[in-house]
């Protein structure tokens, strides 16, 4: 059976590796940016690997959400994985006491809500075919018990609040194929990570694809990193 994978924020970086090592391994793969020319771009350098879709989303935006359902909805009927890669901020030049929280909200709006969104816009697909598996992409910095120091707080508080969305939808759906984890990548060589970050964005993706291609008895509502469970 062919598997449909949806990567968010995926035109560079982690979400750009995720895809092509997605496409090696024979998935049909929805690649998605903001910006649409980011995105057709990124699918050009991609096509020589395998069977790649591009289609224009924004996660933070309830109705580009629906456009994405829709399309996928129409051209497969199905979404087997769900990677919410899509993430803004990581905000070194505020401390908890003198945050922008406009900005903060911002943060929260896609590196939460965004990925809230999308889980409950094809939760219901996964649940009509009786599979599925969401991969959320978080980090240490959102680990409670790694947490220290006060900058990036919009970017850490998001994150934190993902790991907690992943626990609850992994409840929800408990019993029915569908597994829910949250994945922290490491620090990786990307826009956000910089250019001393000791991993590539290849690196970045393997615990990524790991927790997508779980068996039926796998985990969920878990936090990994390098394949391996930790705190949060």
């Amino acid at each position: 059976m062919e598997r449909i994978v949806l990567v968010t924020g995926s035109n560079r970086g982690i979400g750009l590796a995720t895809v092509k090592e997605l496409l090696k391994k024979e998935y049909k793969v929805i690649l998605t940016a903001r910006k649409e020319e980011d995105g057709l771009k990124a699918k050009a350098k991609l096509q020589k690997y395998g069977e790649v879709y591009f289609h224009p989303l924004d996660v933070a935006d309830a109705q580009s959400v629906e456009q994405i359902r829709q399309f996928i909805n129409d051209k497969f009927g199905q979404l087997d994985i769900l990677i919410n890669n899509a993430g803004i901020n990581y905000d070194t030049w505020h401390t908890a006491s003198n945050a922008n929280l406009d900005e903060v909200e911002e943060t929260i709006g896609t590196n939460l809500m965004g990925a809230w969104r999308m889980a409950q816009a094809f939760i219901p697909l996964m649940l009509k075919q009786k599979f599925g598996r969401i991969v959320n992409v978080s980090s240490g910095a959102g680990a409670l018990n790694e947490m220290s120091g006060s900058t990036t707080p919009g970017y850490s508080i998001s994150k934190a609040a993902l790991n907690g969305l992943t626990i609850k939808l992994a409840a929800d759906v408990r019993g029915k194929n569908i597994l829910v984890n949250s994945v922290c990548p490491g620090w990786v060589r990307t826009n956000m990570g910089g250019m001393a970050a000791p991993r590539s964005p290849q690196k970045g993706a393997e615990t990524i694809i790991w927790a997508a291609e779980l068996p039926n008895n796998g985990p969920s509502g878990k936090f990994f990193r390098d394949m391996k469970e930790i705190k949060w």
